[in-house]
């Protein structure tokens, strides 16, 4: 009697594993999302205390007058007391295939906490590391999202 109660309470078992994984079946469209497209740079180790500024408002790309490039940047941080902010170019092991080079956007922290709240910044800096034409816009990244400024002045917001 227990020889034709084990195949009977296997099979039983097999169909109620069965019935518990049966899922409905997901969302079309979220299932073909876009993937977010992969960085080919590598990011500057950064100072003690330099952190990304918090977000980028605007950024703009001019070929400089002796060659190189003009960098300007209006971001925000999450209060007062930031210092020393800038530009971190990543690296890049060859030219990035469509000519956009990322820059970090960063600033030294506040050795005690300012005013909170957001404060506006303009950050401006010439980039002479590539003279020979290659650069077709630069994509400023901060904590919270990335602006592209193509060097024709054209602005267009990617990524988060």
């Amino acid at each position: 009697m227990l020889k034709r109660a084990i195949p009977f309470a296997a099979a039983a078992a097999c169909l109620w594993l069965t019935a518990c994984s049966d899922k409905p079946a997901a969302d079309e469209p979220a299932a073909h999302a876009e993937a977010p497209k992969k960085s080919l740079a590598r990011q500057v180790q950064f100072y003690q205390g330099q952190e990304n500024v918090q977000a980028v408002t605007s950024g703009s790309v001019k070929p400089a007058p002796g060659g190189g490039y003009d960098l300007e940047a209006k971001v925000t941080n999450d209060g007062a007391g930031w210092t020393k902010v800038g530009f971190l170019p990543r690296v890049y092991a060859a030219t990035p295939p469509d000519g956009i080079y990322e820059v970090d956007v960063v600033a030294d922290k506040p050795a005690t906490p300012g005013a909170a709240g957001p404060t506006p910044v303009e950050v401006k800096s010439g980039w002479d590391r590539y003279k020979d034409g290659r650069v077709k816009g630069v994509k400023f990244i901060s904590k919270t999202n990335e602006v592209v400024a193509m060097v024709d002045g054209g602005a267009a917001p990617a990524g988060k």
